[in-house]
């Protein structure tokens, strides 16, 4: 099923700086993806086996696993499948080397030689050929591929928001030295896939200044190498549990000892005076935090993207978290 807010994209491509929950959006989202009968592929490329952790399955290999069920419909309607993929660069040499070289065993044996860290050490950007020609091959599967699993979206957890536009434009990284041949092919390739509206970039930030100073880098850095930025998924958004006019009353100092003890004793509660001072200095943490917030959200506002909000889940993540995040993706939109 396509997403609403992008019915022509296939590949979604989620990226943002470490610790904002990249990994965990990406496979809500694939759940999300995966409604009434449709089949959509999970790849991770940085080799931490993430999914494996969130799933809470085996560490997976370089085959593509059925790991669950996608988010069930609306209505009832059964969902599809998760299928996830871990691509390793050595691994993906070695099918490389089989499928344009017909090497075979004679590729196995090569790798014991260190050929992988000699070509990646000579030519850094042919690691990152390696690892998006296979999200390629994945995305471009059609029924032709017989025997081989076809998909109506591809989700790839991608590397952080420094590195993804030198990631995404394997061509600019091979420019000079693979001018013709089956590298500089596939690179094109994959380069016009990328650049195409199949495709969409979907950064993940929370509103901390260093991360969405970040986003908005990222996002004029996709845009400088054509690439379609698609929408911003901003995670772990805190809870709002005091109104407008209450966080103006503490932060103007208006809320005393008093007040919070008369309050207390109006809902039958007995608080200390070191009870009050605690309660009094967690009011003022969260009205700094929420003043905060609300200056990144304005920021983010002035993106001009699709913005999408997930909550912080304070008792973690696990598979019941992300079928509740995915619930929210496909609220909003974004699934």
């Amino acid at each position: 099923m396509p997403s609403r807010d992008f019915p022509r994209v296939r590949l979604h491509v989620v990226t943002g700086k470490g610790g904002t929950g990249k990994s965990t959006v990406a496979a809500a989202l694939a759940l999300g993806l995966a409604s009434e009968g449709s089949n959509v592929l999970l790849c991770e490329v940085e080799g931490r086996q993430g999914i494996a952790r969130m799933f809470d399955v085996e560490p997976l290999p370089y085959d593509e696993r059925r790991i669950a069920t996608g988010l069930p419909g609306p209505e009832g309607e059964r969902g599809g499948v998760v299928h996830a993929l871990h691509i390793d660069p050595e691994s993906a040499l070695m099918e490389y080397l089989a499928m344009y070289y017909k090497l075979g065993r004679a590729g196995k044996a090569l790798d014991r030689f260190g050929v992988f860290e000699f070509a990646t050490t000579i030519a850094p950007g042919v690691r990152d050929v390696l690892l998006t020609g296979k999200v390629y091959e994945a995305t471009k599967r059609n029924s032709r591929h017989k025997g081989a699993i076809t998909y109506d979206a591809v989700v790839l957890d991608a590397p952080p928001t420094g590195r993804i536009a030198q990631f995404l434009g394997v061509n600019n990284e091979l420019a000079g030295l693979a001018r013709m041949g089956p590298i500089k092919s596939q690179a094109d390739s994959v380069t016009k896939l990328f650049q195409s509206a199949s495709t969409a970039v979907h950064l993940v930030t929370v509103l901390e200044e260093m991360p969405v100073q970040e986003t908005a880098d990222g996002i004029a850095q996709l845009r400088e190498h054509d690439l379609p930025v698609g929408g911003v998924v901003v995670n772990q958004v805190r809870p709002r549990d005091l109104d407008d006019d209450d966080l103006s009353a503490v932060r103007a100092g208006q809320v005393t000892k008093r007040k919070v003890a008369a309050d207390l004793s109006r809902a039958g509660l007995t608080g200390s005076g070191e009870m009050v001072l605690g309660l009094l200095a967690e009011a003022r943490d969260h009205a700094e935090r929420r003043a905060l917030e609300d200056t990144q959200r304005a920021l983010v506002e002035k993106l001009e993207v699709p913005t999408y909000e997930l909550p912080l889940l304070v008792s973690g993540i696990d598979l019941g978290a992300l079928y509740e995040l995915a619930g929210l993706l496909r609220d909003q939109g974004l699934a």
